[in-house]
């Protein structure tokens, strides 16, 4: 199993044990705007016991046109601080879909390595009829979080133009439709289609099925990237439609060992509306 999960068993254990100042586990379900869902909504109509919930929107970059991207470090610590995650705070992640790797690296790349994400999620947890809360939750005691953004976390427009251009290792995590242009974009004005030399690698294809939820295995998901044909010879860059499930591709690159990746952090969202990009669509 990966480092950076923890089960579902595991987790009710900590549970079952009381509450831990040096431990927060934090709901981050959010949804794309065609969902027409809102993740603090459903916080407040079921979530685990003792969670706290954060808004992907509330930690993403306040003054970007496009969604999702990394925000300056005093905004990511202000935020995981009022959270009551500090230094050496374990934070526990889940969401409804496929969010918490999108925490994962951000946490990381700020510098936060003390996280692990819930294997199955939310939905395991129901599965398992484990105990349900409802309500909001009272913030905590802030903590001092020491937010400093590792360089050459997240690939600029820029370079990903000049990466395009140079053949680079490119996956793309979204669906076949809206990778090929056959399907909306999830967001309003922006077009489908992929880049040149991207190859479509779904996210869900690394969950297995319900009621599990659970990521597979390592061993399955080299098998995945090799059947995809996916060149694992140097960096691999991945990208989605703003950057949340290109984490997943990212967290089994590591979970096979192969931690030279990165991320688009603009995505499709950003690629698919410059007038100058190269956007291709795959014929009917």
């Amino acid at each position: 199993m990966s480092k950076w999960l923890i089960e579902t068993e595991a987790l009710a254990a900590l549970l079952a044990a009381g509450p831990d100042a040096d431990r927060v586990v934090l709901d981050c379900s959010w949804y794309v705007p065609d969902a027409g869902r809102n993740g603090h909504e459903d916080f407040r109509a079921g979530h685990i016991p003792g969670a706290l919930f954060v808004d992907l929107n509330a930690i993403s970059d306040p003054q970007s046109p496009y969604v999702n991207m990394l925000p300056e470090a005093p905004v990511f610590a202000r935020e995981m601080g009022a959270l009551g995650i500090g230094a050496e705070t374990e934070v526990i992640l889940y969401d409804a879909g496929y969010v918490s790797a999108r925490l994962w690296w951000m946490l990381r790349s700020f510098g936060h390595d003390r996280v692990k994400i819930l294997n199955g999620g939310w939905r395991r947890w129901l599965a398992e009829q484990r105990p349900v809360a409802t309500g909001d939750f009272i913030p905590p005691a802030a903590q001092d979080f020491p937010a400093r953004l590792a360089p050459n976390q997240a690939v600029s427009l820029a370079e990903m133009r000049q990466l395009v251009d140079q053949g680079a290792s490119i996956i793309d995590a979204r669906t076949a439709a809206r990778f090929d242009g056959h399907e909306g974009s999830g967001y309003p004005g922006v077009a489908s289609g992929y880049m040149p030399g991207a190859i479509n690698t779904p996210w869900a294809l690394f969950y297995e099925p319900a009621p599990s939820h659970r990521f597979v295995s390592a061993e399955r998901a080299a098998a995945i990237f090799a059947e995809k044909g996916v060149d694992l010879s140097g960096e691999v860059i991945t990208t989605c439609g703003s950057g949340v499930t290109a984490s997943i591709l990212g967290f089994m690159l590591e979970a096979i060992g192969h931690p030279q990746w990165r991320l688009y952090d603009g995505s499709w969202h950003e690629w698919g509306q410059q007038d100058d990009t190269p956007k291709l669509v795959k014929p009917q």
